[in-house]
């Protein structure tokens, strides 16, 4: 049997059926092209960048993490930052802590005070700006009045023209002389400074369940500068925004930490002596250099009867506003002591150690007390567990051999022998706390040894000050590097407190 003929159309033969008792032939679909060699380096090098920003992305923000005080992050985060962006210069501002009045807190890179102040005098204009987050001017937008970078910045010329808070894209200017709208001021401080754009990233925590007031919102801004017009890619643009996110949330915490050890510093200078007592025949001085931490050690000097001083100075361990609370205790206990029993240092002492036992059962102290007649030039001193005074004059600079005996509630009952001192006409009695001795690497014996040949080197012209003798002191045993105050290994306070005799 043979299949029908189809009828033919002109020009064109009819396709043939096929047979009913086979299959129709499969159609062939298109395969996939087969990953060319060009495809697959693409591939590689857009992972190799990947991997690349990650791991330099770890790198910066391991080194931020480091940083310990708001100071140094601040340093890093422009550090890391001019990396990222490709430029050279730039600042940080914060707002002051806690949102309250007060001047921002600055740093600045590649700038001096002079240039910082410059920038501070340049005006509040918006004009148009260029790249990501900048959009349209005031004349232009109606909300731009609404829109605010950093309140109080001390820099609106930089930093007027940020996106509204939420918004945490940068603002680039990529040719700041070229650039229509621009207040002739800021071309003449950009002239002056040396810079051509800038590239502005606000400084916003992300929001977030749980989070207190002090490290929500906007917290400041970070500004770079270029020395030619250029603007960073896209890629930098990403990179920054992402460390910048990261670095806003560490310095949250080290501010709320910052004005957390400010006011424990100042409960704690409230509790010690705000002015020293005037007594005839001596004169007292005393420098006081607060740890980062709020340190346990205090001192204290008030005027007995009959003419008497009592001089004290000790320390708690441990560290924070339980520590400072518990010196505040601690010192008020011993006035009380001292004006009923202060003729006799041990009993001070003794009356101390029971009452730091029976209320502050987990702690421990150092104390020493000194009963001083100025007028017979005579010293009674005792110690609990603390280092011995220092006497110092023209003659001498020696240890005062006082007992040695434990600290304040380490023994169920603590009692030590008193020693007196017959300080010579001229010569000064020091009290030291321990954070004057601990220097990294030092043994105690060096630390002693370097302690008594800064007392001897007194100077001559100074012996008779108190104070000059303090500050000799502690310059020479705690020296000050690029101006910061005196500090020990561990961040401890430090006492030094001095009485001249005349």
């Amino acid at each position: 049997m043979t299949a029908p003929h189809l009828p033919k159309v002109a020009g064109i033969n009819p396709p043939v059926p096929a047979p009913a008792h086979t299959s129709a032939p499969a159609v062939p679909t298109p395969a996939s092209p087969a990953p060319g060699p060009a495809a697959a380096v693409l591939v590689q090098d857009r992972l190799a960048g990947l991997v690349s920003d990650l791991t330099t992305l770890q790198e910066l923000t391991d080194r931020l993490a480091r940083t310990g005080t708001l100071d140094d992050a601040l340093r890093e985060l422009l550090r890391a930052g001019a990396s990222l962006v490709g430029a050279g210069r730039g600042l940080v501002t914060l707002r002051p802590a806690g949102g309250t009045g007060g001047h921002p807190m600055t740093v600045g890179l590649g700038l001096g005070r002079a240039d910082l102040g410059h920038l501070e005098t340049l005006p509040a204009d918006r004009g148009p700006a260029t790249g990501t987050g900048t959009g349209t001017g005031a004349e232009d937008d109606p909300a731009a009045d609404d829109i605010a970078a950093v309140p109080a910045s001390p820099y609106p010329g930089l930093l007027d023209d940020l996106p509204p808070e939420g918004d945490r894209t940068g603002t680039a200017h990529p040719d700041i002389p070229a650039e229509d709208g621009r207040d002739p001021r800021h071309r003449a401080v950009a002239e002056r400074l040396g810079y051509a754009a800038s590239y502005a990233v606000p400084l916003e925590s992300a929001p977030g369940p749980g989070r207190t007031g002090g490290a929500a919102g906007r917290i400041g801004a970070a500004v770079w500068l270029y020395d030619e017009p250029a603007e960073p890619t896209e890629r930098q643009r990403h990179l920054t925004g992402l460390y910048c996110g990261y670095a806003t949330e560490h310095l949250a915490r080290l501010l709320e930490l910052t004005d957390a050890r400010r006011t424990v510093a100042a409960l704690h200078e409230e509790l010690l002596a705000g002015r020293l007592p005037r007594v005839p025949g001596v004169r007292l001085a005393v420098r006081h250099r607060r740890g980062p931490r709020g340190g346990g050690a205090w001192y204290d000097a008030l005027p007995l009867p009959e003419g008497a001083l009592g001089l004290a100075i000790g320390g708690i361990t441990g560290s924070g506003p339980a520590v400072v609370a518990a010196t505040g205790r601690l010192r008020a206990a011993l006035r009380a002591y001292a004006v009923m029993e202060g003729e006799d240092p041990v009993a001070v002492l003794s009356d101390l150690e029971l009452l730091l036992r029976l209320t502050e059962p987990a702690r421990a102290a150092t104390a020493l007390f000194a009963h001083c007649r100025p007028a017979e030039r005579k010293v009674v001193v005792a110690g609990a567990g603390h280092c011995s005074p220092l006497i110092v004059g023209p003659g001498r600079a020696a240890y005062v051999e006082t007992s040695l005996s434990a600290p304040l509630g380490m023994l169920a009952c603590w009692e030590a022998p008193s020693v007196e001192i017959r300080p010579a006409p001229g010569e000064t009695l020091l009290f030291y706390s321990d954070g004057l001795l601990h220097r990294a690497g030092d043994s105690m014996d060096r630390a002693f040894a370097r302690l008594h040949r800064a007392a001897a080197s007194v100077p001559r012209t100074a012996r008779h000050d108190p104070g000059a003798v303090a500050d000799h002191v502690l310059r020479t045993v705690l020296p000050v590097e690029d101006g910061e105050e005196p500090g020990t290994a561990d961040g401890e306070d430090v006492i030094v407190l001095a009485a001249y005799f005349e």
